[in-house]
């Protein structure tokens, strides 16, 4: 399982990240960001824990975000 956090408030919106992962990333319509879906919010940082299969697919999400804003963890 694996822990992916993204810090929202840097996000600029560049969509990249919802092209490597639809299912688990969305643009809000209320503020043109990226929004993790599913994800909590703690102290401005947003989590979801989730299964290995979708691994590839977010570490893609990672690879892409030009403002490095996305983290995965191993748990």
């Amino acid at each position: 399982m694996y822990r992916i956090i993204q810090q929202r408030a840097k996000c600029i919106g560049c969509n990249a990240c919802v092209e490597a992962a639809d299912y688990r990333w969305r643009i809000s319509t209320k503020d043109g960001k990226c929004t993790l879906v599913g994800g909590v919010e703690k102290s401005g940082f947003y989590s979801i824990i989730v299964d290995d299969h979708e691994l590839d697919d977010n570490l893609q999400a990672l690879k892409n975000c030009p403002v490095n804003i996305i983290k995965i963890i191993k748990i």
